[in-house]
């Protein structure tokens, strides 16, 4: 079995591969450090004895982002799984935040998944089967505080995603929107809180791996996810 992940060498990417890599699947990622990558591979590789495919890429840019996939399909034949995880977060209200910010989240967020699962859904529909993650955000259903283009993205990935789902029910392949709460990544570091009241990328991953778990009659559309004591 093989599985793709975009922006997966750290947080919730980084979760999802390692549990995947855990069960015996063969795991392309990329992401923009070159080091870190380098870094991955070996981990995976040598704990758990699989295929790690891995290729630096700025998810921003559409030639990159296609670039990464013709990597995947020279090596690859067929893929079982495609994680769309890669984004960013700059906060900052509509009204007042930097110019830039709406374009660079977009970018990033949501055109980064469509230039991808459309460069790799051929290789799905081929063989029939086969399951696509978008990783959406708490943010994909209310306007998160302080983020304004960042909840406008997010928004708009989860629209993509039903418009996948539609599109691809009778052709065999599940689509799957995950909407986490605050969890415990790059985007939190140096806050002043205790570990227990963001979730741990680990527990995204174990709801990731449920939901492919499911036999084919069944499809998870959504899955929301956040910290027992609610949103921050």
């Amino acid at each position: 079995m093989k599985i793709i992940i975009t922006g997966a060498t750290k947080g919730i990417g980084r979760a999802i591969a390692e549990k995947f890599a855990s069960e015996g699947f063969d795991v392309a990622v990329c992401a923009r450090s070159e080091a870190d990558l380098t870094i991955f591979k070996k981990e995976l590789e040598e704990k758990y004895g699989v295929e790690v495919l891995t290729k630096a890429t700025d998810m921003r840019q559409k030639a990159e982002v296609l670039a990464f996939a013709d990597f995947v399909k020279q090596h690859w034949g067929e893929v079982d799984c495609l994680v769309n995880n890669a984004g960013v977060y700059l906060s900052g209200e509509i009204i007042d935040e930097p110019d830039g910010h709406l374009e660079q989240q977009i970018e990033t967020n949501l055109y980064s998944a469509y230039h991808f699962t459309r460069a790799m859904l051929p290789v799905m529909l081929a063989k029939g089967s086969g399951h696509i993650f978008n990783m959406c955000s708490i943010a994909s259903l209310i306007a998160y505080p302080g983020g304004g283009s960042y909840t406008i993205s997010k928004f708009a990935l989860l629209g993509f995603s039903k418009v996948l789902r539609e599109e691809l029910k009778t052709k065999g392949i599940k689509v799957t929107a995950i909407l986490p709460g605050a969890t415990w990544s790059n985007s939190w570091a140096g806050v002043d809180l205790p570990e227990s009241r963001l979730m741990q990328a680990s527990d995204i991953a174990l709801a990731v791996w449920g939901a492919w778990q499911m036999s084919p009659a069944a499809v998870v559309e959504e899955i929301v996810i956040r910290p027992q004591l609610g949103d921050l």
